[in-house]
């Protein structure tokens, strides 16, 4: 560690983000280890450590005979001023050693807000931002997460994308590295793009239209003509971290997290994660419970949470909370289940799941009319909503929580109103219950602005335009003028941001440099935050942002991702949005296979059932 360090610690917040030494961490004797591999998490300590993918990488990697994985957060900007200030390069908790001396600087980005503390993470460190730049004395820089399934806008700075689980993926880059220490930068990104799942930036020509669309994408040097991501075969008997790294101050999410099941069998439309997370693949009941206690014994924690995009449709989730309350409940450890859905709610669960500590309940309509609904294939009625909500208040509780997208396609002013009316129904219903209407009932309601992302059936939509969606917000703002509902709404100029991030192309990797020269960095915090820092850069690079998000794509334009495929083809995907046009509800998963493409990757056979 730094000498210096000990003196500038007292000076920052939350010290012990910085300093490592944390009980479960893993140390490796260097002259054990022939390759140094950096996880870089591009947020907060506190966020980084609830983040379930890193702690099953760094088991992954660790587990490698001769690799030693280390962590390395993004600094909060007073860490960040003092170690500019005193020339300290970032460097990895572990160790204490600056990331120059690693072999691989890896990323994981699931937000494209976090694009600038990339950038900003690579300058701390002292490498050049630029790929083209890099010497063969620099790490690899490589990077993977949900923004990988369109990496364009950072395609100058990273050297290999890795699209899909990184389980198997990641190991076998590794050894490829490992075993061609000294074959020169470009052999190397070369051979690893014969990896299935690997893309890497540096080997694809991109070409314009004159009117700003991509014309094509040539891979070249034997890359793929399409890059297709690369998933988790045996899930049930994949790596599961039951020890893991016990944080030194209280993160995000402080508890056991226990993955149930990857995919998703519902097929939202407008869901990115739904669509690149497929094929659906659940490990059984016991499996879990043997992963999960073990997982509770070792680290101490008070709390379990049960981790999916859809935790009520995990077929056996009964017997599973039944075998994790038989040890949990006389040690009164709290098991927590989020990601419920309406339409299958069970009280009886939810019940059993808190007797411990008790909670108020969660849902997402998407949308207030049946209509709309319907359009984004959430297959959810008022009727569910409604009967899950009296369930819940007939129990004793009067705390919901709705969330809602407003700028879906096709959306009308009734459907915003849809939104308030269903509220209200929720308010008087709550009345209906005399009997516990104690304290008084608390909706609160909250609404984000849609964001069309890749490999999703409104791919080719457009985005509201930040006064469309601020004009929609007080309309619904009057309308729901009562003291028993609370409304929220996230702000515009970040979802702007990120429908253009999250669909743009090489040419907006210009603009995200320019922001984080000039003070770029926690972009997703409202500390650090200026839209208008964004909108002078892309005055500055001559780019409108509004080409980005706010135009509708054609069936036959080449999309900046159309070189990179998450398993579903883009057919289906076409044929999901007209059918959301046509206001029509496509069966889901478990209702029989859609031919979506996903089941090719699964040579274990069909999507889970």
């Amino acid at each position: 560690m730094h000498p210096k360090l000990e003196r500038i610690l007292p000076l920052v917040q939350k010290p012990s983000r910085y300093t490592g030494g944390e009980y479960g961490e893993i140390i490796k004797d260097k002259s054990s280890v022939d390759t140094r591999f950096a996880f870089c998490f591009p947020d907060t300590y506190e966020i980084g450590m609830s983040n379930l993918g890193l702690k099953i990488l760094y088991g992954v990697i660790n587990n490698m005979d001769g690799v030693w994985c280390e962590r390395v957060f993004a600094p909060w900007g007073d860490m960040e001023d003092e170690l500019r200030k005193n020339s300290i390069p970032l460097y990895a908790l572990e160790s204490g050693d600056e990331l120059k001396a690693f072999d691989i600087v890896a990323f994981t980005i699931g937000y494209e807000m976090a694009y600038t503390n990339v950038l900003n993470m690579l300058d701390l460190a002292g490498i050049p931002l630029l790929s083209s730049e890099r010497g063969e004395e620099y790490p690899l820089v490589i990077a993977g997460g949900t923004c990988a399934y369109n990496p364009e806008p950072l395609a100058d700075f990273i050297d290999i994308f890795l699209l899909g689980e990184g389980e198997d993926q990641l190991p076998e880059l590794i050894n490829l590295v490992r075993s061609m220490k000294n074959a020169g930068r470009q052999s190397v990104l070369r051979s690893a793009s014969k990896i299935g799942g690997v893309y890497v930036p540096s080997l694809y020509d991109v070409t314009y239209n004159e009117d700003g669309t991509v014309r094509s994408i040539i891979p070249k040097d034997g890359a793929p003509a399409v890059v297709t991501k690369r998933i988790v075969q045996d899930f049930e008997n994949a790596y599961f971290p039951v020890k893991t790294i016990i944080p030194s101050t209280e993160i995000v999410h402080d508890r056991t997290v226990l993955e149930l099941f990857r995919g998703c069998i519902r097929g939202c439309r407008f869901c990115q994660a739904g669509y690149v997370y497929r094929p659906v693949r659940s490990r059984s009941a016991e499996k879990l419970t043997e992963l999960g206690l073990k997982a509770l014994e070792s680290s101490g924690y008070q709390e379990i949470g049960l981790s999916s995009l859809s935790s009520s449709d995990y077929r056996p989730l009964k017997v599973l909370c039944d075998n994790l309350l038989e040890w949990c409940e006389p040690r009164n450890i709290g098991l927590s289940l989020p990601s419920l859905r309406a339409d299958n709610f069970s009280m009886e669960i939810m019940e059993r799941v808190q007797k411990v500590r008790k909670s108020g309940l969660t849902f997402a309509p998407e949308a207030g009319s049946q209509r709309l609904r319907d359009v984004i294939k959430k297959n959810l009625t008022e009727e569910d909503i409604l009967s899950s909500c009296r369930t819940a208040f007939e129990s004793g509780r009067n705390s919901v929580k709705l969330y809602f997208m407003l700028g879906l396609p096709t959306e009308t002013e009734e459907d915003v109103l849809a939104i308030s009316e269903l509220a209200f129904k929720i308010v008087r219903l709550w009345k209906e219950c005399a009997v516990f209407r104690n304290g008084g009932v608390r909706i609160t309601l909250s609404t984000s602005c849609f964001v069309p992302k890749p490999m999703t059936p409104f791919q080719w939509e457009a985005q509201d335009t930040a006064e469309a969606y601020e004009n929609k917000v007080k309309l619904l703002r009057e309308a729901m003028r009562s003291k028993a509902i609370t409304y929220n709404w996230h702000d515009s100029e970040t979802s702007v941001l990120e429908a253009v991030l999250s669909r743009g192309d090489r040419r907006l990797g210009k603009v995200i440099e320019e922001v984080q020269r000039n003070g770029g960095k926690m972009e997703s915090w409202s500390e650090y935050f200026s839209y208008a820092r964004w909108l002078e850069a892309f005055k500055k690079c001559g780019i409108d942002p509004a080409f980005y998000a706010h135009r509708i794509r054609s069936r036959d334009e080449v999309l900046p991702w159309s070189h990179l495929s998450a398993g579903v083809t883009e057919e289906y995907l076409w044929s999901e949005r007209v059918a959301a046009y046509k206001g029509e509800v496509t069966p889901d998963c478990r209702e029989g296979c859609l031919n979506c493409g996903a089941d090719a990757l699964y040579k274990g056979g069909k999507c889970d059932e």
